[in-house]
């Protein structure tokens, strides 16, 4: 099994707890919190008002940044006014203060002591080491610049997060499929010939005809074998009903090869000459006087006219009922025809295909379309959740979504997964992904160990950081 190793860059940086601390000209900052999650940068911080002062014809913005190099990012402004040039503004300017440009507005007499600033940035590369500096910039009468002064808050380092180990499922030599069904096709008494236009038989025949269709209709899909079986009911001699059932079964068969031209298509058929199981489903689900006493002759080892005889004799209105309400119905031919799907190469293709039809993919498939898309993403993510739906069952499946999970921080969901993933090296890595986003560094261990004693070089690599990084 071919493995792919995804990086993932989602880390969640600590608290950090200090004491308050002037940053810029009376403005302080106490705890900050800078945490990844996902695609998006959080960044919590107090900032310390209770010292600025602020003129009444002056008004302070204080401006977060994230700065690294030549790269930078400015978050929205807490805006502090003073009662003059807050008016003004008002007047001619209102869409600065009305409009939330700022995260925060205050007039200076209403100003809290402290306040606590939240924001989401979309995560960029260059962020990782980045600075987040709080910049002061007072202005006077005619917006004219008293002071534009920064202060450093403290820097945003990714801590680690382990590689993913994607598993690449094996692809199929070819992807079979089939659609089943049952066709309740009336004779006149003791035939076998189709009349299309007798009682119900359009509507029926047309049931095995749609299907058929179906696939024929579709470019990516060539049938390679249709299966017949006639069922007939019991009220006759079971060598006659063998007679009725072939012979009805072969009469399906001609009426078909005669509709379509089939080219390479096998057609094969088989019969049951009484449709016992179907009988006693029948009654078991009915209010029959005597349902449990004809149950027992069904399941009994009586021979077949022997036993629908004697249930003929012993329960006469039970069996007149039947014989109307149940009997016309154990006359059936049950269809299957199988099909082959072309195999996809093409991402674009596949990932349209996965819109309408996922049912044509294999597994395989669905991971050459996520190869072709950024890691977590709602498009990568949405091809391994459309693949675990398709094959629900499937470890590869499960692993690969749990994986595509743990990438969006959704560990509820990537739990999930992995219970239904077996318990291979991968998937206890994975449960050491899931463990180190949460910082349980002793439960990542653990599973590390297991996975690298199970042999997967990854999880060597990954402990040997992990220790690495927990030591300091």
């Amino acid at each position: 099994m071919k493995k792919l190793i995804i990086t993932i860059l989602a880390a969640a940086a600590p608290i950090f707890a200090m004491q308050a601390r002037e940053i810029v000209d009376n403005v302080t900052v106490g705890s900050y919190d800078m945490e990844r999650h996902g695609r998006y940068l959080q960044l919590d911080f107090e900032i310390g008002l209770d010292s600025l002062k602020v003129a009444s014809n002056q008004r302070v913005l204080l401006t977060p940044r994230l700065v690294n190099g030549n790269d930078s990012v400015s978050l929205p402004a807490v805006a502090v006014y003073g009662r003059r040039r807050y008016y003004y503004y008002q007047r001619n300017y209102p869409g600065e203060i009305m409009s939330g440009a700022a995260a925060m507005t205050f007039m200076a007499k209403d100003k809290p002591a402290s306040i606590n600033y939240h924001e989401l940035v979309d995560y960029r590369d260059w962020m990782d080491g980045a600075t987040l500096t709080l910049q002061r910039t007072d202005e006077g009468c005619c917006r004219k610049q008293s002071l534009n002064r920064y202060g450093h808050i403290g820097r945003y380092n990714e801590l680690f997060f382990p590689e993913l180990v994607y598993l690449k499922p094996e692809g199929k030599l070819e992807k079979r499929r089939s659609l089943s069904g049952s066709a309740y096709i009336d004779f006149p008494v003791d035939q076998t010939v189709i009349y299309p236009d007798y009682r119900r038989n359009a509507i029926e025949l047309a049931r095995i005809n749609h299907t058929i269709d179906t696939i024929r209709n579709d470019r990516d899909a060539t049938i390679d074998s249709i299966w017949l079986k006639g069922y007939a009911s019991p009220e006759s001699p079971y060598a006659h009903n063998t007679e009725l059932a072939i012979g009805r079964t072969e009469a399906l068969t001609d009426y078909l090869r005669k509709l379509y031209r089939f080219d390479n298509v096998e057609m094969l058929t088989d019969y049951e000459p009484e449709d016992w199981k179907g009988l006693r489903k029948f009654v078991a689900n009915s209010n029959l006087d005597n349902r449990d006493g004809i149950i027992a002759l069904i399941d009994s080892d009586m021979e077949p006219d022997a036993k629908e005889a004697k249930i003929k004799r012993l329960y006469p209105d039970d069996y007149k009922f039947m014989l109307q309400q149940f009997y016309p119905a154990l006359r059936h031919t049950d269809y299957r025809v199988s099909y082959v799907i072309r195999s996809y190469s093409d991402p674009v293709e596949i990932l349209r295909i996965m819109k309408k039809t996922p049912q044509k993919l294999d597994q395989n498939e669905f991971y050459v379309a996520a190869g072709a898309l950024e890691p977590g993403t709602d498009e990568f993510t949405e091809v391994f959740e459309t693949a675990v739906k398709m094959f629900p069952d499937d470890p590869v499946a499960n692993l690969n979504a749990a994986n595509a999970a743990i990438r969006r921080d959704d560990f509820t969901t990537a739990e999930r997964y992995l219970d239904n993933a077996g318990t291979s090296a991968e998937v206890l890595y994975a449960r050491a992904a899931i463990a180190i986003r949460r910082k349980d560094y002793a439960t990542a261990h653990k599973y590390l160990t297991l996975a690298k004693d199970a042999g997967l070089a990854q999880a060597a690599a990954t402990l040997d950081e992990l220790n690495e990084r927990t030591r300091h």
